[in-house]
């Protein structure tokens, strides 16, 4: 049991973040460019906070290496929590739709964080210091 809920906590947050990389940061989606710009960090955090998470993927699919994810993807996903509480809000609107996300992205940002615990408690054995 507590392999599968590793595992699932591990591809969950991988394929996620992997995704979001590919599918918005990378190509400059409006979206990303726009969320970005209302943090004043684009192209830089954009484009940083992209190959961060990308690495985390990665890590994170690796059974030896999850630990390292997990934890990169602790970081990226509390910077990610920080901007939505303070200058970006839990709710983002598309400049594209004029829509609201109704929270998805916060959302999605908070399990992303469960999951890198989840991992990082099931894998401290792991963890090159005695926890």
């Amino acid at each position: 049991m507590k392999n599968i809920v590793l595992w699932i906590a591990q591809l969950f947050a991988a394929v996620y973040m992997a995704y979001t990389v590919v599918a918005f940061k990378f190509p400059g989606h409006p979206d990303s460019i726009h969320i970005f710009t209302k943090i004043g960090m684009e192209p830089v955090a954009r484009i940083g906070s992209g190959v961060a998470e990308l690495i985390a993927a990665i890590l994170l699919l690796i059974p030896r290496t999850s630990w390292m994810g997990a934890f990169l993807g602790l970081g990226t996903m509390s910077g990610a929590i920080f901007f939505h509480l303070t200058s970006l809000g839990i709710e983002v609107v598309s400049p594209t739709t004029k829509k609201g996300d109704g929270g998805a992205l916060f959302y999605t940002a908070i399990a992303i964080w469960v999951c890198c615990l989840i991992v990082l408690i099931l894998r401290r054995k792991q963890l090159p210091i005695k926890v």
